[in-house]
């Protein structure tokens, strides 16, 4: 299925903002079905295991406060060409370079609080969904 998975999710801005449901809306209209998703709230070691790979970056620490300031929905979203399609609706990571339309030119406030995740490659994808879904969470239709 490489290829046709990608993961995203809703970062506590989006859901604290009550944006849930007009993402949701914008990733099935883009085609996206959702095959697995749930709302939970990352502690910080959780948080900090996800973004492991930024552990030398300035920023990681206050990433990983603010993604577990608040609850996120976590998604699998299946598609073709799943992970380049939907890092071209999230749109740019600042949202004030994102193309009109795009989730984030609409949903974000900032670099930092730009509303939502989108994996970057096919294998970031892969080791995303596991992170969050065990296989028997997961559904295809």
């Amino acid at each position: 299925m490489a290829g046709n998975r990608t993961f995203t999710m809703i970062k506590p801005d989006a859901v604290r903002a009550g944006h849930i449901g007009a993402i949701l809306e914008k990733i099935n209209a883009a085609g996206f079905k959702i095959v697995a998703m749930k709302m939970e709230h990352l502690s910080p070691e959780k948080a900090g295991e996800f973004y492991a790979v930024h552990r030398e970056r300035p920023f990681y620490q206050e990433l990983v406060e603010f993604m577990s300031s608040g609850p996120i929905v976590a998604a699998v979203l299946e598609k073709e060409n799943a992970v380049e399609d939907f890092r071209k609706l999230i749109g740019a990571t600042n949202p004030a370079e994102a193309a009109p339309g795009t989730i984030r030119a609409l949903f974000a406030k900032s670099i930092g609080e730009n509303a939502i995740h989108g994996a970057d490659s096919d294998e970031n994808a892969e080791r995303e969904i596991a992170f969050h879904f065990s296989k028997l969470e997961q559904f295809s239709y």
